[in-house]
């Protein structure tokens, strides 16, 4: 591996500490805490207490997890965080975790309890202060506690778990057995926002203004007068990176624009416009799209596509990167779910989903140190974050695009016919949205190239074309996302110019899925 730059590790003046016991649903935690305008750090279990000590958090929230607190190898903390004299949440298995290392115990539940369940308060104190004596919130479990330690306080049951929420008021320690950080606990906003507020005393500091001014700060510290480059794709991530190093180390900063071959039609013309007219930075142009086509020859495989175009881009970016004097830093537009998505979040438990380009492939002959300052940031964090740099509005609001390009759009082998279809196909679905005013409304819209071909009838005669698929789905940061509701009138121009213009398609199907189960991209 490169060396690293834990940089910029962004520190607000008050911080909440989360432990990734490997929920599913544990980065919504960090993005409620963020929504409340409060900085939150996410470690693995395995964190040291003294680790923990010199972060001098406001407060621990441990996670949700699928394990069971008795199996052997499941996740556990130093129980010396329940000493070190701050408040302490824990969420489901993470309230299990507390309750069974202060002394209670916790067994297999005679029911287990999925999905919605009416929460029976008892006690409005603390995280349930202000809540309705009666609401709904999210049950995800099968295993139940059954004694509480000393000086523990049921505040809440459902029908059917006695112990639902607990605390110790005296020690400042609150656990919910539901999971109040997900849409389906109308509530659970108000009892986070109660928990970093009222019992921790965290005052609302974090901003995307602070965030730059330390970022700046700390990168110029760390290049000082060295060379670094970055690889421009003219995105939001990579655009935003470049500002921010560029007002960091100015003239030092080199981007080199890499054309893999892979992009959307005419994309690469139309972001050299874009990028000479808002970035005033020295920008290098690559292409090496043919390179990319022939090493992808026959490959179907995605983790297979995603590691070959990651290993290619180093090469040719490496290639490009002699060329440039005393370059030792390389900076890369790297976010909170590029690392979650790739591996358990900083070694956490959590389930590996699929790597991504940024932060897999990387050669270990590397000699360029890493600057990665968006990688604790969340998509809507960093276009807020653009927008304090003075960046403009076609770059800011750009829909994300992935780094293999359209070759995960492709399913099945990439040829330079079935690029061509998709992007005919890409253009007209984006320029039908734009012209809808739904651009950037949508977290993403785009098309993907089945592997099937489906009998057709034009003008009289049988077909037997390719299928396309249109993908359009709402989000705040890609961890979770939900299908757009298009209108039908809309679809059904998409399709009809579809089918009508691009030779090679006789079949237009629209996916209806969310994210979870299903990822945003196919591959």
């Amino acid at each position: 591996m490169p060396d690293l730059i834990r940089h910029p590790e962004p520190k607000a003046e008050d911080m909440i500490l989360i432990i990734d016991f490997g929920s599913q649903y544990n980065q919504l935690i960090a993005r409620r805490v963020r929504e409340n305008r409060i900085y939150c750090q996410i470690e693995p279990p395995d964190i040291d207490i003294s680790d923990i000590i010199n972060l001098k958090p406001e407060g621990i929230i441990l996670s949700g997890g699928p394990s069971s607190i008795y199996e052997k190898n499941s996740p556990k903390i130093d129980k010396h965080i329940f000493s070190i004299g701050i408040p302490v949440l824990g969420i489901c298995y993470g309230m299990q975790f507390m309750i069974y290392s202060l002394g209670g115990t916790v067994e297999r539940a005679a029911k287990r309890e999925y999905g919605f369940a009416k929460l029976y308060i008892k006690k409005s104190i603390g995280i349930l202060e202000g809540i309705e004596q009666n609401t709904w919130c999210w049950m995800s479990h099968g295993d139940s506690i059954n004694k509480l330690p000393e000086d523990f306080i049921v505040a809440a049951s459902t029908d059917n778990t006695e112990i639902a929420a607990v605390y110790n008021e005296n020690k400042q320690f609150y656990g919910l057995q539901f999971h109040p950080e997900v849409e389906h606990t109308p509530l659970g906003k108000k009892m986070l926002r109660n928990f970093l507020l009222n019992i921790c005393g965290c005052k609302r500091s974090w901003s995307m203004k602070s965030f730059a001014k330390t970022a700046i700060s700390e990168i110029s510290q760390s290049v000082k007068d060295d060379k670094i480059i970055l690889g421009l794709s003219g995105g939001v991530d990579s655009s935003v990176t470049a500002m921010l190093v560029h007002k960091a180390v100015g003239k030092n900063l080199t981007c080199i624009f890499v054309d893999n071959g892979l992009l959307r039609k005419n994309e690469a013309e139309k972001l050299k416009k874009t990028l000479s007219r808002n970035l005033d930075i020295n920008i290098r142009y690559v292409n090496a799209g043919n390179k990319f086509l022939k090493a992808l020859t026959k490959i179907t495989d995605p983790e297979k596509k995603r590691k070959i175009i990651g290993k290619i881009f180093m090469d040719v970016f490496e290639a490009e990167a002699k060329k440039i004097k005393d370059a030792k830093f390389l900076a890369q537009g790297t976010l909170y779910p590029d690392i979650i998505e790739s591996r358990s979040a900083f070694g956490g438990p959590t389930a590996v989903i699929k790597s991504h380009h940024n932060v897999g492939g990387l050669p270990k002959s590397m000699k360029l140190k890493l600057v990665e300052p968006l990688k604790y940031l969340f998509k809507d964090e960093v276009r807020k974050l653009g927008k304090t740099l003075g960046l403009h509005q076609d770059l800011i609001w750009r829909q994300p695009f992935p780094g293999p390009g359209l070759s995960i759009r492709i399913i099945g082998e990439i040829t330079k016919q079935r690029l061509t279809i998709l992007r005919e196909v890409d253009d007209i679905l984006l320029a039908e949205i734009k012209e809808a005013g739904l651009y950037r409304k949508l977290w993403q819209s785009f098309a993907i190239l089945l592997p099937l071909k489906s009998v057709g009838i034009m003008g009289d005669q049988r077909t037997y074309e390719n299928i396309v698929a249109i993908r359009a789905v709402t989000s705040k940061d890609a961890m979770t996302a939900d299908w757009a509701r298009i209108p039908y009138t809309l679809l059904a121009k998409i399709s009809n110019r579809i089918i009508n213009e691009v030779v090679g398609v006789n079949r237009v199907v629209y996916d209806i899925s969310s994210k979870p189960p299903s990822t945003i991209e196919w591959e």
